[in-house]
């Protein structure tokens, strides 16, 4: 069982969600009489005494924040039944949750908690963040009511007055796949998602940085009294166009041993490790000197498995506090308009392409797919079919 400040803190993750009450009963003994959530080898558990029998009902959920929360609406509706008199003994009742009766849907807010019981297992935390704020909206807006196609409709353009398109374009994505597994389970009878579209407007690619740029940022890093330590990071960067999690997650053990040769099939985002965002994993040969800087950075105690470019204090890199801090700074002293950290990449590829560079080389070395670099830098390719002037 979590502790009171573990769930304090985790209820602040999910923006208050939880309840302040439900912090506090969890932080308590439960009393007799009562249903508890217990974690037993990491998974959840309810226990409850009812007329004199001890029932145990697991609920193949792993225990954390988000799950806690399905556990709750489990233990509500078992002491409801305990009180109204319409227990269910079998404890098929309380295993999955009610279907809903034919030719009825199952409310909004109710198919979406669903939902994301089942994904529970196999998502990562910031991703069930992400369900646990859309739930949020949901309940906003529906209450305990289905969605019908107009409502659905109403929801979006409201999700537009408060989020960016692309924000909604993803969580119009996750309504649709939820309602297709509602269908699928014969929790909802149609689907009001599935014509839905957001206009997204077009937005216009950050300017990539020009080479007078590129040294004026190397050069404020590297006599940079507070921020040297990132100055090889930012180098490393510029110079392979990697993407940030990539770059943070790389490790000694993913170079060969003269650093000629890098291994990228990690990233890290927030301490957590996971699969690039291709899922695909990629060999890259270095030019002689970013070879050299890496094999400069080699001391004879490093270990595989430290971290290549690790934080001042040790550890994993904080992309949000080296965006903040450091790079914001250094831009603003060599007063250069801001771009993201992550604009090191687009600059890469724009400058090889300058250069006249295959399109599919530089594809291989930062991971693009190549239809995709075609499509997004056309303009730069210079093998790239031209109009002749014939008249």
């Amino acid at each position: 069982m979590h502790s009171v400040a573990e769930i304090e803190r985790n209820n602040k993750g999910f923006g208050g969600c939880l309840g302040a009450n439900w912090v506090q009963e969890m932080g308590k003994r439960t009393p007799k009489g009562a249903v508890a959530i217990a974690s037993r080898d990491g998974w959840l558990q309810l226990r409850w005494r009812y007329q004199g029998k001890r029932y145990y009902l697991s609920l193949g959920l792993p225990d954390d924040a988000i799950n806690r929360i399905a556990a709750q609406r489990r233990v509500d509706t078992i002491r409801l039944d305990m009180v109204s008199g319409n227990f269910d003994p079998t404890l098929v009742k309380y295993q999955g949750g009610s279907r809903p009766v034919a030719g009825q849907n199952l409310g909004a807010v109710a198919l979406f908690e669903q939902f994301t019981e089942g994904k529970a297992k196999r998502l990562e935390v910031a991703t069930l963040q992400k369900y646990a704020a859309l739930t949020t909206w949901l309940r906003e807006h529906f209450g305990d009511r289905p969605a019908t196609d107009k409502d659905a409709d109403r929801f979006i353009d409201w999700l537009l007055e408060n989020l960016a398109p692309v924000t909604v374009q993803d969580r119009l994505s996750l309504l649709k796949a939820a309602w297709i597994w509602g269908l699928a389970q014969g929790l909802v009878t149609g689907n009001p998602w599935a014509d839905l579209k957001v206009r997204k407007p077009p937005k216009q690619r950050p300017k990539a940085f020009t080479g007078d740029e590129v040294q004026a940022i190397l050069k404020g890093f590297e006599g940079s009294r507070y921020y040297r330590h990132y100055y090889d990071f930012v180098r490393f960067r510029l110079n392979t166009g990697c993407r940030t999690g990539e770059a943070i997650a790389l490790r000694w053990r993913h170079l060969n041993e003269d650093c000629t040769v890098i291994w990228i099939g990690e990233a890290m985002t927030k301490g957590v490790v996971k699969a690039p965002k291709t899922g695909k994993a990629r060999e890259v040969r270095l030019g002689a000197k970013l070879a050299e800087m890496l094999q400069n950075r080699m001391t004879e105690d490093v270990e595989p498995d430290d971290l290549v470019f690790p934080a001042p204090r040790g550890g994993s890199l904080d992309e949000k506090n080296f965006a903040v801090r450091a790079w914001s700074k250094i831009l603003e002293a060599a007063e250069i308009p801001y771009r993201k950290p992550y604009n090191t990449r687009h600059t890469f590829v724009s400058h090889c392409l300058e250069r006249g560079m295959n399109p599919v080389e530089v594809a291989a070395i930062t991971g693009h797919d190549v239809r995709t670099l075609y499509r997004d830098y056309a303009g730069l390719i210079k093998s790239h079919p031209q109009t002749p002037d014939l008249f």
